[in-house]
């Protein structure tokens, strides 16, 4: 006798919380994120399906496999991997979850699903980030970003918050968190729409850009300077 799985079918489809690294295609021209465990050397984007890890032909989820997104019912709990090492830099999503799914007792394994929100945690300084910028690793094609205050950008390959929104698409908003680690206070958004906070974080971008290429430029006129006394 095979065993069947009881069915649901909600009116509107469940909410799942999960973290992710974001990252940034090669080119600039996509943004998406990379999971923090099974399925993690793929990138994904902002509305996207699963498929096999395993390179097996079947659906996902399959019941028999451990294919498929993964998210877990509760924000807290998602925000509680947030404190380990490896995943201080990941951000906090919130997704629904579409298509066909698994339940479990603390999440969902499913088909399909669309990120509504991505909340990135305080900069490596501790200030509330305005930007994601490089992060020193990443995947073939992608680079990996970490949340980064505009003073401690330094030149490295970034995009705001609501540039990174953008070019996710789908309706994407991007949160910063607020300073000292914590996640539940919204600060930064990057709505389709900007107010006067993400035009505030786009302009202190550009300014700690213009800052370094200044120090740059200055630098190389000390060198010019000092070759012509010396000839």
């Amino acid at each position: 006798m095979r065993l069947r799985l009881p069915e649901e079918r909600p009116t509107e489809p469940p909410t799942g919380y999960k973290i992710a690294h974001p990252v940034l295609s090669q080119d600039g021209t996509r943004a998406g994120f990379t999971g923090v465990s099974l399925g993690g050397a793929l990138p994904y984007g902002v509305l996207a399906d699963a498929s096999c890890v395993y390179g097996l032909r079947h659906r996902a989820p399959h019941r028999r496999c451990d294919c498929g997104f993964h998210c877990v019912h509760d924000r807290t709990t998602a925000e509680a991997m947030l404190c380990t090492a490896e995943h201080r830099t990941a951000a906090l999503l919130e997704v629904t979850v579409l298509g066909a799914y698994i339940r479990f007792e603390r999440g969902y394994r499913y088909a399909r699903q669309r990120v509504r929100t991505a909340t990135v945690g305080p900069c490596a300084c501790g200030a509330v980030a305005s930007a994601l910028a490089d992060a020193g690793w990443g995947r073939p094609g992608w680079l990996a970003l970490a949340p980064r205050c505009a003073g401690c950008l330094r030149g490295r390959t970034s995009v705001s918050l609501a540039g990174f929104a953008r070019l996710g698409g789908e309706g994407l908003r991007v949160v910063a968190g607020g300073a000292g680690g914590g996640l539940g206070a919204p600060g930064l958004t990057g709505a389709d729409g900007l107010g006067v906070p993400e035009l505030v974080a786009e302009a202190a971008l550009l300014q700690a850009r213009l800052d370094w290429f200044q120090a740059q430029l200055a630098r190389l006129g000390q060198r010019g300077s000092g070759g012509d006394e010396q000839g």
